[in-house]
Parts: C-alpha cells; sequence; structure tokens
C-alpha cells in the first residue's frame, strides 16, 4: 500500500479517534467541564417564570446574576456543582426549589488550531481533550502537514509533560513539538497530550518538491526532516519516467528569493540516469519538470500557477 494511502487511513483514524484508542467521552465531559467566563447558561426554576426567560453570559469575573439568588459565582464549578449552590441560595426564598442548569453556549476554553489543518481557527474544548481530539476537532490534519506538530502554553497554565518542552525565548510560552508520523502511528501514548485552554496547536505545512511532465507519478513529494532530495530521488519517487519522455531536456525551475520568478536550471536526466553526468539536489518547492517527445510543451507560468493553486496535484508522503 501506498505512503499516500497510509496517510488517508490514519488521518481518518485520528479524525475518528481510533488510532488513539479512545472512548467516547462526551458525556463525562459535560459533567466533568468547568465553567468559566463568556460560558453561556439557561437556567430553570419550576414554578418561576421570571427565572429561565433569557439565557445568562458568566461575566469577566465568574458571576452570574439572578432574580431571587442575586449574584452567584459561576466560574470554577461543573453544572452540578453550580445546580446545588442555586437550590441552597433559593431555599430561603423558595420551598424545595428544584433547578435545572444546561450550558447553551461554550467561551472559556478556546484553544487555537492553525496550520496544515482542515477547519483551522479558534475552538472551544469543551471539557477535557486530547492533543488528538482537538486535531479532529480541526477537521484532521491536510495531507500537506509537516513532520512536526507544533504545542504552545502560556507559562501561566504550566508545563507542557513532553521531553521536548522548552521555554520560549520571551519567557511567555512553554513550547514542544511532536513528531507527525509518530504521532498518526501512536507510537508513544504519552504525547497525547490533555490539551489546556489558551493552548495554541500549529501545524507547519511541509517543505515539498514538485514533479510534473513525463513520469508515471507527478505531484508534490513532502521532504519530511530532509533538506534536500537528489533528483534521482525524486524521479525514483515519481516512479521513473513515463512512456514519451525527453529527459535531456528537463528543467528544473527554482524560486528566486525576494521574487516571484523562477528561475530555470537545465538538467540532463539522460546523462544523469546513464551515469554520465553528476546528480544534483533539488530543494523545498523546486519544479523537476520532464517534457514529452512529441513535441508539446507546457509553458513555464502555466506550471507555476497549477503548483501555486494546487490544481490536479497529489501529494505524496
Amino acid at each position: 500500500m501506498s505512503s499516500t494511502k497510509w496517510f488517508l487511513i490514519l488521518a481518518g483514524a485520528l479524525a475518528l479517534g481510533l488510532a488513539w484508542g479512545q472512548p467516547n467521552t462526551a458525556a463525562s465531559d459535560a459533567k466533568e467541564y468547568v465553567l468559566g467566563p463568556d460560558d453561556v447558561l439557561k437556567i430553570w426554576v419550576l414554578g418561576v417564570d421570571e427565572i429561565g426567560e433569557t439565557p445568562i453570559r458568566i461575566d469577566s469575573d465568574g458571576w452570574i446574576s439572578l432574580p431571587l439568588a442575586g449574584r452567584v459565582r459561576a466560574g470554577g464549578l461543573t453544572v452540578e456543582q453550580l445546580r446545588l449552590a442555586l437550590t441552597e441560595k433559593l431555599k430561603s426564598e423558595i420551598r424545595n426549589p428544584r433547578v435545572s442548569v444546561a450550558i447553551t453556549e461554550f467561551g472559556s476554553q478556546p484553544v487555537a488550531i492553525v496550520g496544515a489543518v482542515n477547519a483551522p481557527g479558534v475552538h472551544q474544548l469543551r471539557g477535557r481533550k486530547t492533543l488528538a481530539e482537538v486535531v479532529a476537532s480541526a477537521g484532521g490534519l491536510r495531507p500537506d502537514a509537516g513532520a512536526a506538530i507544533r504545542i504552545s502554553r502560556p507559562v501561566e497554565s504550566g508545563v507542557l509533560p513532553l521531553d521536548s518542552a522548552t521555554l520560549s525565548e520571551d519567557k511567555k510560552f512553554n513550547v514542544a513539538e511532536v513528531k507527525t508520523k509518530d504521532f498518526l502511528d501512536a507510537k508513544n501514548p504519552g504525547e497525547n497530550i490533555l490539551i489546556q485552554p489558551h493552548d495554541v496547536v500549529t501545524v507547519p505545512t511541509a517543505e515539498m518538491i514538485y514533479v510534473i511532465g513525463a513520469v508515471h507519478k507527478p505531484g508534490a513529494f513532502v521532504l519530511h526532516e530532509r533538506e534536500t532530495m537528489s533528483a534521482l530521488q525524486v524521479l525514483s519517487m515519481a516512479e521513473g519516467l513515463g512512456p514519451t519522455p525527453a529527459p535531456g531536456e528537463s528543467k528544473i525551475l527554482r524560486t528566486i528569493p525576494g521574487s516571484t520568478e523562477r528561475k530555470e536550471i537545465a538538467l540532463d536526466l539522460k546523462k544523469i540516469l546513464a551515469g554520465k553526468a553528476e546528480d544534483i539536489a533539488l530543494r523545498p518547492n523546486d519544479i523537476l519538470f520532464v517534457p514529452t517527445s512529441n513535441g508539446k510543451r507546457i509553458a513555464v507560468r502555466a506550471m507555476e500557477a497549477a503548483i501555486t493553486a494546487g490544481t490536479g496535484l497529489v501529494i505524496f508522503r
């Protein structure tokens, strides 16, 4: 099975929470969820119409105001703990009060998930969530996810329980990385840490080399930890030349620092394959173009536009 298919299978497993063998904990999460500022509650008291008419947002200090009960601290309590506190407070006003509390909007446990995920943005934890669950909540990893997943945690939220954890230069964040492949393979369950509110999970986009033209498997190839790949390595990953190649007229299209243009580097793959010329290293974002021998040519700008847009390109890991 190809590495691409394996990646898609593993990414799907991650999105379903299967790779880590985790049970469905939604019910227990709701019970354990600790309320905080900006959470919105719906509170009902049997027989008291003025309570429950409108949702109540917990203020920045963790308090709510309720008719008959006055100001009540909600921050730091679970839903059940708040229900019991309200029941006790209302006993002086209502005989045998029957109170119900529900969360209608989560707002106190944001975590940012950015980079090469399918739905980047700010998500609410809604209880205890692991790294795998948080990545899954962002739609899972994209095929162009880089070699490592980075977690940043404000120092006031505590340490990151990972061997790679270090303090950022400004000493405001604890930072650590988890290798993407090991994470997807669930090689070390200890790396599937609990994510805290205000953590930032970053998935950098992988460095890639592109191969187009007369090869069997054109597409984008992820470099992983490597900084370069030789032309023969790249050609091998593309499963060799196609049926009508003109390898002697191949080109490398390489970005020019500080410019949107690319320079063309002539590459005689025919001589390299025959051992008559030295192999050449390709760098991140290089395009290897192998023309056909039937006279058809692809304009350089059209190739660059296709690469930039990702049109029709398959990413191989």
